[in-house]
């Protein structure tokens, strides 16, 4: 992780309790008009299909099962927000790029996904999930390009770290720095994770944490 303030140690606690409370599915949207209402900040994760969204959400709530994973892309098919009742709300994004469905299917929630990202005021931060294994790729390059415009704020997580031997998990995340570095909606920190193993998922918890303190800071709340 590099580029920006190093997390500390009472923010790895922050992240801990954060996390450690009763987490639930909330609600499933397929359209902009089935989305919950805007409580709270949310945090949504994105990546292409089968990049392990759910397994990084399962990772970081400690549980096994509370977002469903699959090892056919495109099996999540709505936007899946969780809830611990406080003002945190996690949403899991349907993949994007290649997934087995329908190409209609792929086009509509492909569509969701960008109107989403572009018009949700609630919506604090994108964890784009990149897989260690390969680096950006095109369609990650077309989610960078609609928050950059739409002005979202978004971090880029490494999925799969322990799949990639150290040197090239470092290069693996120079070349992410370097492509992110000019992009104007980009967090500098690259974060490597592994939802097998849990590296990087205290880190990820405390960047959460530090987001919703700071977000508390400015609006003048408490956080929670």
């Amino acid at each position: 992780m590099t580029g920006a303030v190093p997390l500390t140690s009472d923010e790895i606690e922050a992240g801990r309790k954060l996390f450690a409370g009763a987490w639930r599915f909330a609600t499933a949207a397929s359209s902009l008009a089935s989305l919950p209402p805007m409580t709270g900040l949310e945090v949504a994760f994105a990546g292409r299909s089968n990049v392990g969204k759910s397994s990084l959400i399962n990772a970081l709530v400690g549980q096994n099962a509370l977002a469903r994973t699959s090892h056919t892309p495109g099996r999540t098919q709505e936007l899946i927000f969780f809830t611990a009742g406080g003002l945190l709300t996690l949403a899991d994004m349907p993949g994007y790029g290649y997934a087995r469905a329908p190409k209609t299917k792929v086009a509509a929630w492909t569509a969701l996904i960008h109107d989403y990202l572009r018009g949700r005021a609630s919506l604090a931060r994108v964890y784009v999930l990149i897989d260690a294994r390969h680096g950006i790729k095109s369609p990650d390059e077309d989610i960078l390009r609609t928050l950059d415009e739409a002005a979202v704020s978004y971090q880029i997580a490494l999925t799969k770290a322990d799949q990639v031997k150290a040197a090239a998990l470092a290069d693996c995340v120079a070349a992410t720095q370097a492509v992110i570095r000019l992009r104007p909606a980009a967090f500098p920190q690259v974060l490597a994770t592994s939802a097998h193993t849990g590296a990087g998922v205290p880190d990820l918890r405390a960047a959460i944490a530090r987001l919703l303190a700071e977000r508390a800071l400015s609006s003048g709340r408490r956080p929670s």
